[in-house]
């Protein structure tokens, strides 16, 4: 035994200057163990396969470098074991190879590389021109990115984390809700929790707050059952939002597809935010409550040509991008400057192991996938039998959690909202321009209406998938929050620094005759009535619901619909708003909205409406009536209306319980008035009814009593009413 193998081992973070042992080419990352003297030192391995040669570097606390080659090369694979590293040493690769941009050939050794598979990430990046491969500045710009940089960038990136192994999930239990009774909440970490009064400061903004019970017991209230997290992995912010001082608030620039963003940890960033990451799933678990992640792999933030080379542009840039036909730059599906290449095994690899890390060893329970489109690109277009799209379906771990496609990207043909296999749920846009098309009194196709509230079976039905496939949402982060879609007619994005280019223009909004914020109690009420119905519609819509934190707060973002930049109170909840009356019970209404939905299955249905009784002489299972209360004909579905009645019943449901027995259950009557008028509405009679009992009336803080015959609808207003027989 030598005596380096016979002496103590290091301090945490420790550095030896010693050359690697052989040690593994599986699994990939560094990996902390017992080597076979029985000291303890860890494994790193990087898939580098046409690099000519790969150093590993160890910095020390002050920030020298230490450089390690390793020899050891299998199956594409470089590897070697360093006895007495420890979990918390910092570390990256240089990797060696050709310079020649005009076949995709990118290396270039000056440049720190974090490992593809880093489980937790130190430091951030910051923009300088040395963080780039080639040269930024160079006079000829028409070939700058074929001149090769060679300043060293260790300075200005993130730096790679040793993470110890520690299997804690024995007392997690997973709340494994069916898809129909998933209620989504989609928020941010840091702007959920940043001004909550019952988190503490120290935690506010970060895993930890989140797992707060403050935090968690809105959640509770409100009758969610998942959490979608704005992306959460270790991501950087972009040159141009640096030089504006500003950052990526939302984190769909994602650097590190293993590690949880270190920015969002109270309890540090050597591997730390690793256990507080898990220490919040678990207790969103014990709460009842599903982690989804929003996750971004149809890029990285290395961006274009003139990107920073960060991690895996300089590993193997023409082995995880997408090139274009000249082999020197990317083909962007994605509006971000590249486009991973999921047609690549390995990237296919380096895609399903970090979702399997998430589901198996951070917990969490599904994905919803940004772009999705872009990872389902073939040769030739859009192909729902891709590779990547197998490999997930047959996963037997990835197959078992929630799947969820942003179904477009921007390339051409990108647009597939409909078009997605069996097993993954879609963001159904239709959805959301048809409910605010209707409400702001566009008055759409009824039809397309008609579709969107029952299910989407236009676009769900064939292939197997059921009505759970149509995630329904009015809002999302990205465009207005509900508060603003009622008081903008025009985004407002100044405060972003891109002189308000930035942002869609079709926010089919509707302002109620006063741009923003006003005092007019004329305006207020139908503000605060147009918010009740877009929160009922969403609610009493077949289909999973879906709601953006803070809108049943009756959140602002002062009509910005882009705050991807904005890192302060314009994203963050104010959740002083819960003092005022009218916001509270917008609240409550929309918790009582979610309790009324798990209460009744006939209200999140898991097979698709027939149309038909399911019995001779029954009734049908979804009916439409005229206000004259009168079932719609062929022709009344072709004529403009903004009135609309749909009854769900309760007494012809197709679905069974788990013992095989016919689910029954009460029949609902959902009454919609976007017209500017109030109607009278003839309720339907036998053998639908005898008598109604009226649930909700965003017209009116107490909805009038029990009813039968006719009903005052008001003008732009909803109604749920029960049916019933006696």
């Amino acid at each position: 035994m030598t005596a380096w193998q016979r002496q103590e081992q290091p301090e945490h973070g420790a550095i030896d200057p010693a050359v690697p042992w052989p040690g593994n080419w599986q699994p990939l990352g560094a990996r902390y163990r017992t080597d076979h003297s029985g000291g303890h030192g860890t494994n790193f391995a990087l898939w580098a396969p046409d690099a000519e040669a790969v150093e590993l570097c160890l910095f020390t606390e002050d920030g020298t470098e230490s450089r390690h080659p390793l020899t050891e090369r299998t199956f594409q694979t470089w590897h070697g074991y360093l006895p007495g590293v420890r979990p918390g040493a910092r570390y990256g690769y240089r990797v060696h190879g050709r310079w020649d941009p005009w076949t995709g050939a990118r290396w270039n050794p000056a440049k720190l590389l974090l490992d593809p598979y880093a489980r937790a990430v130190d430091g951030s990046y910051t923009a300088h021109d040395a963080t780039c491969a080639a040269v930024r500045n160079w006079p000829e710009q028409e070939v700058a990115d074929t001149v090769r940089d060679n300043r060293d960038s260790a300075a200005y990136v993130p730096k790679a984390v040793v993470v110890h192994d520690d299997d804690d999930w024995y007392d997690d239990q997973r709340p494994k809700t069916p898809w129909a009774e998933t209620v989504l909440y989609e928020l941010h970490v840091r702007g959920f929790t940043m001004r909550h009064p019952g988190v503490p400061a120290e935690l506010r903004g970060t895993y930890a707050g989140l797992a707060h019970p403050a935090a968690i017991e809105h959640l509770v209230n409100l009758g969610v059952t998942a959490v979608e997290l704005l992306p959460v992995h270790q991501y950087a912010d972009e040159d141009h939002l640096q030089q504006r001082g500003l950052t990526n608030h939302w984190g769909y620039n994602t650097l590190a597809f293993f590690a949880p963003h270190a920015g969002y940890s109270a309890s540090g960033s050597r591997g730390q935010q690793v256990g507080e990451f898990k220490r919040m799933v678990r207790a969103l678990h014990a709460a009842g409550i599903e982690v989804i992640l929003d996750v971004v792999y149809n890029h990285t933030a290395e961006s274009g040509i003139m990107g920073p080379s960060l991690s895996l542009r300089g590993i193997d840039n023409a082995g995880y991008y997408r090139l274009d036909r000249s082999r020197r730059g990317y083909a962007d599906y994605t509006g971000c400057g590249n486009t991973l290449d999921t047609r690549q095994p390995h990237t296919i690899k380096l895609v399903t192991d970090s979702l399997r890390y998430w589901v198996a060893e951070m917990g969490v329970d599904g994905f919803r996938f940004d772009l999705a489109a872009a990872l389902a690109r073939g040769s030739d277009g859009i192909e729902m039998h891709h590779p990547f799209l197998a490999a997930v379906s047959q996963d037997p771990v990835l197959s078992r959690v929630k799947l969820i496609a942003e179904p477009w990207d921007v390339g051409p043909g990108g647009y597939q909202v409909g078009g997605f296999p069996p097993l993954w749920a879609e963001w159904n846009d239709k959805y959301r321009d048809t409910v605010r098309d209707f409400w702001r009194g566009a008055r759409p196709d009824v039809r397309e209406l008609g579709y969107r509230l029952s299910g989407s079976s236009d676009l769900y039905q064939r292939g197997g998938r059921r009505p759970y496939a149509s995630v329904n949402f009015v809002t999302a982060h990205d465009g207005f929050t509900l508060r603003d879609l009622v008081s903008y007619n025009a985004k407002h994005n100044e405060a972003n620094g891109e002189q308000n280019r930035d942002g869609t223009d079709d926010n089919r909004s509707w302002n109620c005759g006063v741009e923003g914020e006003t005092d007019d109690r004329t305006v207020t009420e139908l503000r605060q009535r147009q918010l009740r119905n877009l929160m009922a519609t969403l609610l009493l819509s077949t289909g999973v619901p879906m709601l953006t934190a803070g809108d049943e707060l009756g959140r602002t973002q002062r009509g910005n619909n882009n705050a991807y930049c904005q890192d302060n109170e314009t994203s963050w909840l104010d959740w002083s708003l819960l003092e005022d009356p009218e916001w509270r019970r917008l609240c409550e209404l929309t918790g009582r909205l979610i309790r009324l939905r798990r209460a009744h299955p006939v209200l999140r249905q898991r097979a698709f409406f027939s149309g038909r009784a399911a019995v001779p002489g029954g009734q049908s299972d979804l009916a439409w009536f005229t206000a004259r209360g009168r079932e719609m004909t062929e022709a009344d579905w072709f004529a403009p209306t903004a009135v609309l009645g749909m009854l769900l019943s309760g007494r012809a449901m197709s679905e069974r319980d788990q013992h095989g027995c016919p689910l029954t259950d009460d029949s609902f009557l959902v009454l919609l008035n976007a017209g500017h008028q109030p109607v009278g509405f003839t309720l339907p009679g036998e053998p639908w009814a005898k008598r109604y009992e009226t649930l909700v009336d965003t017209a009116r803080a107490r909805p009038e009593p029990d009813t039968a015959g006719q009903v005052a609808l008001a003008a732009r207003s909803l109604q749920l009413l029960r049916a019933g027989d006696d």
